[in-house]
């Protein structure tokens, strides 16, 4: 990415009115007016895909936005702080926090701050497949509220950009590289006038690139064909075919170059090294390696081999292979095509991240907000809507929220939208009604619906199309950041909570008066790349506290009660000098149990759940097997940094967004340490983490009382047992290592930990490193 960084305060004060005139010049950007007592910082990027992002801070001035003469573009504003008036023309458009505005590059806006303000400029090439084929830039201003469905959408979308903004890399912006074009012109085409679309050449267009879509997400399948294309779309194959006649393309060849590029990212990336040829090749679609190995050749100068050894000086080349859609693939419904060097890099929409793994080249991208319809609160469900439907190889931004935020509401929730609407509670009612798995009707202890077993703000489910019992979900974390304060006190700022409860393995050992206290300590989270830490901020002991419905809770006893400040005391001489690595990862991921009833969200089990395990982040993959059609995958319980064990009951709980993909294996999947398993598993690039627990299915072992009874029959020792049994079944399965040989090496190279002794159903895990076999 190339961008620039300029703030006035580094200059004289003399200086600085000339100084943020030109850092502004070099965005397209023009200062009206302005005195010497102008602030203004300005942080800009440009991805991959030439894709433009500027963040603006300053005190109150008059911008015009001008690229008229750069390439053509879209463009939007997104206030982030303060309040703007945009001007173009006769247009005047007022917009207020988390709003934009937006237009065509040859739209000449002029935007005007009365106060200090704070917004992010995004500028996004019309070129890029996702827009040129779907839309038409449009000709005067327009706004789009943050209460609408997308609006809300781009809106947390690109404010995770602004405040990312200085440390986003390469590959974490691929995701919005993917997802922004698509929602522009979803937007676009959504309030275009009927007449704008183009009638019978725009109708055609609108087919034509649902049918391009259609064929990235089915490049895997061998049999993939006109009449499957034509018929999904209700058109008939002959006209499919005229259509791609007058793209300059036949269908077949498509796919073949589509199948090609797809190839040829994955044997560049470092992430397939261990893949062979054969593997990836069968992947896309080919049926041999003979005429894969031709056609390669044919199209980028090398064997698939050669082209592996040397991938960076492929990429440097002349005739280096294009991403995106194929060059030959001429469109011809532009009279003026843009040169090969203006494609060069550009994925089309229906495309993601070309550096990460598998089929995700070809999968669509998801947002899943954390609102108070998309999660549940303390329990699984086979019962439970989706709130989300992907595709195996697809693609999600996922929200979530730690339950344990009103521990210090000011920090982690205030003025954050999402947190407010989750944990809304009055004494009218709440938001989120039923908060754990026990009686509705608060019959059993008086504690509020749901009683309180089960914790775990979940964000889902998901339902995976195709998924059934016997498969296998693999969930892979390709990034994970901690959720900043919206709160402008402490805006950027991250925090977390760890509470050291009733339920921690601590408690009725403690030395020193009163020995039935419970401790809050408030974390802060420093994400600088390369030596992300966290640090305490201060601690509190618990006081009973009342809960907006009138109830008393005298111990932690309950998610999401908010705390009084007023009536604690915050002890700031806490953890002095004591700096903690930052590793986040979810404590939850789970599907949904093959179980009638709700299922309390802290035990885990053989369906995922609780694991709380802090390999299970940035890098990892979780594979769960299926109970229940859709799989129904559920994410909470993120943590900023968690020991073995997670001794005093929780670990630092801190709200997380991740990028996951998500992957269906069959039951019959080729990879045959996966096929078969009916436990949870991490994979790491280096380890493979085989979880036990002191009931593995506890829902089963233990009968009715099955929730009540796990709590009270957890040892370590079961659990070990638990744990070397699935790695001895494991090793025997991948290396087809006779059990003798299975036993020695768990004895003498790998190594069991405890995972966690706090959720009821306690956890021992067994590392086994992947530099033990020499292939």
């Amino acid at each position: 990415m190339t961008g620039v960084r300029l703030t006035t305060n580094a200059y004289p004060h003399d200086q600085r009115l000339e100084a943020w005139r030109f850092a502004l010049q070099r965005v397209s950007l023009e200062l009206d007016g302005g005195d010497e007592d102008i602030y203004g910082d300005l942080v800009s990027f440009t991805s991959g895909q030439k894709i433009q992002f500027i963040r603006c801070t300053g005190t109150a001035q008059a911008l015009t936005l001008d690229f008229r003469q750069e390439a053509r573009c879209f463009w939007l504003v997104l206030l982030l702080e303060g309040r703007l008036t945009a001007t173009s023309g006769d247009a005047v458009v007022e917009i207020g926090e988390g709003d934009m505005v937006y237009g065509g590059g040859d739209t000449r806006c002029r935007i005007t701050a009365e106060g200090d303000f704070r917004l992010l400029i995004v500028k996004v090439p019309h070129s890029l497949p996702a827009l040129k084929s779907r839309s038409q830039l449009p000709t005067q201003i327009s706004d789009l509220i943050a209460d609408t469905a997308v609006g809300r959408m781009m809106s947390s979308l690109l404010r995770t950009v602004a405040d990312t903004i200085l440390d986003i890399s390469d590959d974490q912006i691929r995701p919005v590289e993917l997802a922004l074009p698509e929602m522009i012109a979803a937007t676009l085409l959504d309030r275009a006038p009927a007449k704008a679309l183009g009638g019978a050449a725009g109708g055609r267009a609108a087919i034509l690139e649902r049918v391009f879509q259609s064929i990235e997400m089915r490049l895997s399948d061998p049999n993939l064909n006109t009449h499957q294309i034509a018929s999904e779309h209700n058109i008939s194959p002959r006209y499919l075919q005229k259509l791609f006649e007058q793209h300059g393309e036949s269908f077949g060849h498509y796919v073949k170059l589509r199948r090609l590029e797809r190839c040829r990212l994955d044997l560049g990336s470092p992430l397939h090294a261990q893949r062979s040829i054969s593997e990836i090749l069968f992947q896309w679609g080919f049926n041999d390696s003979a005429s894969f190995s031709r056609a390669f050749r044919e199209q980028y100068g090398m064997s698939p081999r050669e082209y592996r050894k040397s991938p960076e000086s492929v990429g440097t080349s002349a005739e280096a292979p294009r991403r995106g859609r194929p060059e030959k693939a001429r469109d011809v419904r532009l009279e003026n095509r843009e040169p090969a060097s203006v494609l060069e890099g550009v994925l089309p929409g229906a495309d993601a991240l070309p550096a990460l793994d598998d089929a995700a080249r070809t999968r669509r991208h998801h947002f899943l907000p954390a609102r108070p319809d998309t999660i549940h609160w303390g329990y699984f469900s086979r019962s439970l809507s989706p709130a989300l439907e992907v595709r195996s190889g697809d693609y999600v931004t996922i929200e979530t929220l730690t339950h344990h935020a009103n521990d210090d509401a000011e920090r982690m929730i205030e003025g954050d939208a999402g947190a407010e609407a989750v944990f809304h509670w009055t004494a009218e009612g709440k938001a989120v009604e039923r908060r754990g798995a026990g009686p509705f009707d608060a019959s059993a202890l008086g504690r509020g619906p749901g009683e309180g077993f089960g914790v775990h703000i979940c964000t889902g489910p998901i339902a995976v199309e195709g998924a059934r019992p016997g498969d296998v979900i693999e969930v892979r974390i390709l990034d994970m950041e901690a959720r900043p304060s919206q709160n402008p006190r402490f805006a950027g700022r991250s925090f977390g909570s760890n509470v050291a409860a009733y339920w921690g393995f601590h408690y009725k050992d403690l030395l020193t008066e009163p020995k039935d206290r419970e401790v809050i300590t408030i974390y802060e989270m420093d994400d600088e790349p390369g030596r992300a830490t966290a640090q305490a901020v201060y601690s509190y002991r618990w006081t009973p506290q009342t809960d907006p419905s009138g109830v008393v809770h005298d111990r932690y006893d309950y998610p999401g009660v908010p705390v009084d400040p007023e009536t604690i005391t915050r002890n700031f001489d806490v953890l002095r000098d004591v700096t903690i690595p930052v590793r986040p990862h979810f404590g939850v991921i789970a599907l949904a149990p093959a179980h009638s009833e709700l299922i309390d969200s802290v035990p885990p089990a053989n369906f995922g759940g609780n694991i709380d395990n802090w390999r299970l982040g940035k890098g990892a993959s979780c594979f769960l097997p299926v109970g229940v059609p859709g799989g129904l995958l559920s994410m909470g319980d993120p943590h900023a940094s968690q020991g073995d064990s997670e001794l005093c009951g929780t670990a630092i709980e801190c709200s997380m967004t991740a990028v996951i993909q998500v992957i269906l294996h069959p039951a019959k999947t080729s990879r045959k340490y996966i096929r078969g398993i009916d436990y949870p598993m991490i994979e790491t690039p280096d380890e493979w983490v085989i979880l036990g627990f002191s009931h593995p299915d506890y829902l089963k072992e233990l009968g009715a009382s099955a929730q009540s009874e796990v709590y009270k029959q957890s040892s370590i020792d079961a659990a070990m047992r638990d744990a070397f049994r699935k790695a001895r079944r494991f090793l025997m399965t991948l290396r087809d290592f006779t059990e003798d040989e299975a036993i020695s090496l768990l004895s003498v190279g790998v190594d069991f930990g405890i995972s966690q002794v706090a959720n009821g159903n306690w956890g021992v895990h067994a590392v086994i490193r992947k530099s033990l076999f020499s292939s």
